[in-house]
């Protein structure tokens, strides 16, 4: 066997290993749960093909519709890993989009982006964005998935996501505020533990040495282009957009025992004094590390997460 074959060339453990031939080990995030109806939450679950070139594809969660006139809300969903593990058909996140389906009543798309290192940011946002494009061809009820051109409220859209989702959730809704997507009226987003980051520590970063240098290690190795932690992409502080969020309403969920707990305060405080004109509010967990809730789905903070991600779109504007 060819020593390159198995010495490390990157290790960041516990996402994945990169071999010195280029090889990717990922060490998370690999299992795969089927579509199905799922008789717990009543949800039927079907994967498409969104872009078939640049293989992009998306799962769809339906809710149970007894009423064929209705129109429900949709959520466009990022799911998280670091930009580099996990799907929408990850087992963690087909359980927690059948309950947030069900408990909403809405329909919802999980996004399945191109991840790095094979396929380095930006491409998981130009993925975002082609599947944002392709939930919008759906408006005028002529898309290609049926179910959406029926049910779906394109006057009520919320974008969503964890971690990398939550900050790809925030970007995309700056870039629609940028370039438009006609078709979609985003009334709000929802960021649960996002990956932001920045030079200057804030909070109780400076607190965690050990700790920082893997986040800015770990952002320019998914983004090699990126000019660092003070990228626009992954620090709003340095965006001159952000003012442009095309949406009017943000949820920000929050882990006290999260590395990046004062990023999510500290956007709340951004968004309110750049211009913006909409209300953000902040949820914080206590005792709770980085996306315990897709982990430990019943605990009593992961049920008042969902509970208030829930009632956060179902609020009447």
């Amino acid at each position: 066997m060819d020593s390159g074959s198995t010495e490390v060339a990157f290790d960041f453990s516990p996402f994945l290993i990169i071999k010195k031939d280029g090889s990717v080990q990922r060490l998370a995030g690999c299992d795969v749960a089927p579509p199905c109806f799922d008789t717990e939450t009543n949800v039927e679950s079907k994967d498409i093909v969104i872009s078939k070139d640049d293989d992009v594809s998306a799962r769809i969660f339906i809710p149970k519709v007894t009423d064929q006139t209705q129109k429900l809300p949709l959520l466009v969903y990022f799911h998280g890993g670091g930009f580099c593990i996990e799907t929408p058909y990850s087992p963690p996140y087909h359980r927690f989009l059948n309950s947030l389906v069900s408990k909403a009543h809405i329909f919802a798309v999980s996004v399945h982006y191109r991840r790095a290192p094979e396929h380095p940011l930006p491409i998981a946002y130009e993925d975002s964005w082609t599947s944002l494009k392709w939930v919008a061809s759906h408006f005028d009820g002529n898309g290609p998935e049926e179910c959406l051109n029926r049910h779906v409220d394109f006057g009520k859209v919320f974008y969503g996501g964890d971690s990398a989702g939550a900050n790809i959730a925030h970007n995309m809704c700056v870039r629609a505020g940028i370039h438009g997507l006609p078709g979609l009226n985003v009334e709000g987003i929802v960021l649960v533990h996002p990956y932001f980051w920045g030079v200057e520590r804030i909070g109780s970063e400076s607190q965690k040495p050990e700790h920082l240098a893997a986040v800015d290690n770990l952002w320019r190795f998914v983004c090699p282009t990126s000019t660092g932690s003070d990228d626009p992409l992954i620090n709003p502080a340095t965006d001159p957009n952000l003012a442009k969020l095309a949406c009017r309403r943000v949820m920000i969920f929050v882990a006290e025992n999260d590395l990046m707990k004062d990023r999510g305060w500290y956007y709340k405080e951004l968004v309110e004094k750049c211009g913006w004109q909409g209300v953000a509010e902040v949820m914080e967990a206590k005792g709770e590390n980085h996306v315990f809730h897709l982990f430990n789905p019943h605990s009593d903070n992961a049920v008042s997460l969902l509970s208030r991600f829930v009632s956060f779109i179902n609020h009447s504007s």
